[in-house]
């Protein structure tokens, strides 16, 4: 059996972004618009009896939200885009193939969060609750309390945007969950980590579907042919 290796080119710090692991090949560059339309945006000092309602809706989608399979891009905080294709099945489950000419595979089933770069034959295994998106992927999801902190609200036109932290562990960085209004559906998350660098992840083509096996959620490794006998 080979052991899994944590690869030396991916910082932990990127890897707890949870989607911006697969940035050490070179990628192309997009200018990110400066700035949003007017937003209503609440803190958590001011939270409003609206925001309760928006944090009771958005848990109930949430904890609603079975099994999707979507397409996402993403772009790194260098401005390098990826794009492929997702598995959200809830709870704790994920799946984000990327597409050619790199396709790491990142994985969540089981507690772990498993990252595999077939290019330098690596694989890195981390607890999926030490990851922000581990929140997202929580059996039930409390929106503030229970080791989540809310820690802003905005509302650009047509958006639900909310703010979250581990409660206690506000170093590690924060999640924002961006969800389009009519109707309801998340759009967006946005991963900003310790050292301030944000990795934005859309999704698109979103369709509900049937669970997918458990394989699809766990990266059996196998010889490399260097190693093979």
């Amino acid at each position: 059996m080979i052991s899994s290796r944590v690869c030396p080119r991916v910082g932990r710090a990127l890897l707890r972004a949870v989607l911006a692991v697969s940035l050490a090949t070179p990628a192309c560059v997009v200018r990110i618009p400066a700035a949003r339309a007017a937003t209503n945006t609440h803190s958590a000092q001011d939270r409003t009896a609206q925001d309760q309602t928006i944090l009771r809706k958005v848990s109930d989608y949430l904890n609603h939200l079975d099994t999707v399979t979507a397409r996402f891009l993403q772009v790194a905080p260098d401005g390098g885009v990826r794009t492929g294709t997702a598995i959200l099945q809830r709870p704790g489950k994920m799946r984000f193939q990327y597409d050619k000419p790199n396709p790491q595979l990142l994985v969540a089933g089981f507690g772990l969060l498993v990252y595999h770069d077939p290019e330098l034959d690596q694989t890195t295994n981390i607890p999926l609750s030490s990851t922000p998106l581990g929140i997202l992927l929580a059996e039930h999801v409390v929106l503030s309390g229970e080791g989540v902190t809310v820690t802003k609200i905005s509302q650009p036109p047509g958006e639900v945007q909310i703010s979250l932290i581990r409660t206690g562990k506000e170093a590690e960085g924060h999640l924002t969950l961006v969800f389009s209004t009519d109707p309801l559906e998340l759009r967006q998350w946005q991963v900003t980590d310790s050292q301030g660098r944000t990795t934005d992840v859309s999704l698109y083509d979103l369709h509900r579907t049937k669970p997918f096996p458990d394989k699809y959620f766990e990266y059996i490794q196998t010889p490399s042919k260097s190693m093979a006998p």
